[in-house]
């Protein structure tokens, strides 16, 4: 198996399945037109996280790493109608290409975009009593993922699920010598997930279009 295998299936299943259209492919174009690094999740990891979000019934969505807002408009397709999705973002350029791209969305009333360092971003949510939230995905910079764990469980309730993106890291997170801040920041937040009891939780490793990697899923009990 290889890289090129990997994009041919990967190719395959979104044919097979329908999972490119018009909304989505924009939002792709106007983030590589705008610049952005092209990290966003594959079109079978976004639907990926709208099943997931459908599947606990999700309400509220919160997302911590906006960048173009692809992943962002991907679990927005399962809220319901009064349903709402905050979505976090540090840099002004990737908050700013991410809400053009909403405000070309049917879904743009559901899209809150808020600026600013996720840990502080986070704070103010909770300082400000917000309303927990049903499905939390993680995909932000690993360094700060252990906090972000830890802020979000005070945003969450019983039956929240957390998705956590990028935490295979080609299987360097397996590797406690490897001094990639990245690796260390993943294995330190995997180390606090397996701690708290308050969490059932498992890492799958993935192959695609975006290499080998890997997700964490988190249920709160």
């Amino acid at each position: 198996m290889n890289d090129e295998r990997w994009q041919d299936v990967d190719d395959f299943v979104e044919m097979t399945f329908a999972l490119r259209d018009e909304e989505l492919e924009s939002v792709l174009v106007a983030s590589a037109r705008a610049g952005l690094p092209a990290i966003n999740v594959a079109a079978n990891q976004g639907k990926l996280l709208e099943l997931l979000a459908s599947a606990i019934g999700a309400r509220r969505i919160l997302e911590i790493g906006t960048l173009g807002g692809y992943s962002t408009l991907w679990l927005a397709r399962a809220l319901p109608e009064e349903g709402e999705l905050v979505t976090l973002e540090f840099d002004p350029t990737h908050a700013a290409v991410a809400r053009a791209n909403f405000a070309a969305s049917r879904r743009n009333s559901a899209i809150r975009v808020i600026e600013g360092a996720a840990g502080d971003s986070l704070a103010h949510l909770i300082d400000a009593d917000e309303a927990p939230f049903d499905f939390i995905f993680i995909d932000a910079d690993k360094e700060g993922y252990a906090e972000y764990f830890a802020l979000s469980m005070q945003l969450a309730h019983s039956g929240t699920m957390i998705v956590a993106d990028n935490v295979v890291r080609a299987g360097a997170v397996a590797d406690s010598s490897n001094d990639d801040p990245r690796v260390q920041g993943v294995r330190r937040f995997l180390e606090a997930v397996a701690a708290d009891e308050r969490v059932s939780a498992t890492v799958v490793q993935t192959v695609g279009t975006k290499g080998y990697d890997g997700l964490a899923f988190i249920l709160v009990r």
